[in-house]
């Protein structure tokens, strides 16, 4: 599989981790930023990379990942029209550069940025991405996360409380939901793709049993009327997300059953364990459901 070939094709629309080319950066100028109300005092906006919730509210400001840092005024002046108020928090769901590239520019401005421990470890340190061969150096200052929790976190602002729940070992190893509890809204980073095989980074403490069990504790948390943010793909439901655990568990199974029995990846990958779920979860197109059933068998 030449997957740098298909992440050069796809990169602008994919947006999974930051600095995937020149063209991508030369591209940011074209990304338009749209917003939509989810429920209560929650927004999401849409751009290039992660899904960004907002909340907006008699406190102020909030948000849920930021994106890449050349489209950090775009997305300003998308919250202004939502709010007068400074953004006085930014959550990172998790380390990548699409979701956590803005923070330098929203920390110079006075934004406290909040993650996992795991997150602040991966910026700080280093990372390497083996998936898309993309290593970012160690950063320091503005980037960082100043705020950091190993279990759970709550923000009281905006009249509810923001829950931020570590899940272990799913899409990396620092990832966080956040459970706008009042709005009854929960933002899954990218332990959930909607209309997409998820991207599983195994060499950063991903793992596909880690994946099943964050969506099923989202599951046991909400309702019928909860609305899901996944970290991409169009805003969703109980049933959405019920639908994607589902078809996580079968492919772990049938790759599971195939490497015990001995069958090297390309073997697998021929067998084409994912076949029936390609329509519904075929976003990325090309040879992405083969990457993915990659990452699941790495994982086990």
């Amino acid at each position: 599989m030449n997957i740098n070939k298909w992440l050069t094709a796809t990169a602008v629309s994919m947006g999974l981790v930051a600095g995937f080319s020149t063209a991508t950066a030369q591209d940011m100028d074209k990304v338009e930023i749209k917003t939509e109300k989810v429920s209560g005092n929650i927004y999401v906006l849409f751009g290039a990379g992660g899904n960004i919730g907002v909340s907006v509210g008699a406190d102020g400001v909030y948000i849920v990942d930021d994106q890449f840092a050349p489209l950090t005024e775009k997305i300003k002046a998308a919250i202004t029209a939502l709010s007068d108020k400074p953004i006085r928090f930014a959550i990172n769901t998790h380390f990548h550069g699409d979701h956590t590239s803005g923070n330098e520019n929203l920390g110079k401005d006075g934004t406290v940025i909040v993650a996992h421990d795991n997150v602040r470890v991966r910026m700080s340190e280093g990372s390497f991405v083996k998936a898309f061969n993309m290593r970012t150096p160690p950063q320091t200052g503005h980037p960082l996360p100043v705020v950091t929790f190993n279990d759970q976190v709550g923000l009281h602002l905006n009249g509810e409380q923001a829950r931020m729940h570590h899940v272990s070992n799913a899409h990396t190893d620092g990832d966080s939901i956040v459970h706008f509890e009042g709005s009854n809204v929960v933002h899954m980073g990218d332990i959930f793709f909607k209309g997409s095989f998820p991207f599983i980074d195994v060499g950063n403490g991903g793992s596909v049993d880690g994946v099943i069990a964050a969506a099923s504790k989202v599951l046991s948390m909400i309702d019928d009327d909860t609305r899901i943010i996944p970290g991409h793909g169009p805003v969703t439901d109980k049933a959405g997300l019920t639908a994607y655990r589902d078809m996580l568990a079968t492919v772990r199974g049938r790759v599971a059953e195939m490497k015990a029995a001995g069958k090297n990846l390309e073997e697998v990958q021929a067998a084409n364990p994912v076949e029936e779920f390609v329509e519904a979860n075929g976003g990325f197109g090309g040879e992405w459901p083969k990457a993915f059933v990659g990452f699941v068998y790495a994982s086990l």
